[in-house]
């Protein structure tokens, strides 16, 4: 049974309970019961179940499932327009889409309303120890205005990529640099600073024949 098929249910079974209690308070007034007062409490309680029921399921939206689609964590959303989910090396490529779908889809946030939203799938590539590129899978826009989501085409990917690369070429030349440099300080020999001889017997000795 789903989440709105409970909430629909719930709604009708405690509507109908509230009443049955409302009726109950009314005969307990009549005939001066003394759990007149507790049936009051029940039945105010029961109504307001029932009526919390209703509002929940109207607002609630179960969400979008596509043919295809596979898990995608995500692990990065500004709250604005850009969300980043991140699979494993070896997630199959037709799966790309759909799931592009489905998350795109299902976003959450009161914030975004009037924005445009890039989603993307990556996975990292290890390069060196340290290093690492994002590759980007796929990219969707979603228009929260019109409630539609557009799959980038493969260039736009490959030039993103192509930019990540060279970004990351740069980052791995600058930390091998750096590594190059303290490697010839620790090699080089220590050097200190130069003795004084001012108390040195034989440069007085100098002194004076001068």
């Amino acid at each position: 049974m789903s989440i709105s098929q409970l909430l629909q249910e719930a709604t009708i079974w405690l509507a109908w309970s509230g009443l049955g209690l409302g009726f109950m308070t009314i005969v307990a007034f009549l005939f001066n019961w003394g759990v007149k007062f507790r049936l009051v409490g029940t039945a105010i309680f029961t109504l307001l179940l029932s009526g919390s029921c209703w509002a929940f399921n109207e607002s609630y939206t179960p969400p979008r499932t596509f043919e295809g689609a596979m898990y995608t964590p995500v692990v990065f959303d500004n709250g604005g327009n850009l969300v980043v989910a991140q699979v494993n090396e070896d997630f199959p490529s037709e799966a790309i889409e759909p799931s592009l779908q489905q998350l795109s889809e299902n976003l959450k946030g009161g914030g975004r309303n009037g924005a445009e939203i890039t989603v993307r799938i990556r996975k990292i590539q290890d390069r060196s120890p340290g290093i690492s590129t994002p590759i980007i899978l796929g990219e969707a826009i979603r228009d929260s205005l019109t409630n539609t989501t557009t799959i980038q085409p493969k260039e736009k990917l490959s030039e993103i990529n192509r930019v990540n690369k060279i970004e990351t070429t740069n980052a791995a030349n600058e930390k091998e640099d750096v590594v190059s440099s303290q490697e010839l300080t620790d090699q080089s020999p220590e050097i200190f600073p130069n003795e004084t001889n001012e108390d040195s017997p034989e440069l007085s000795e100098l002194l004076k024949i001068t």
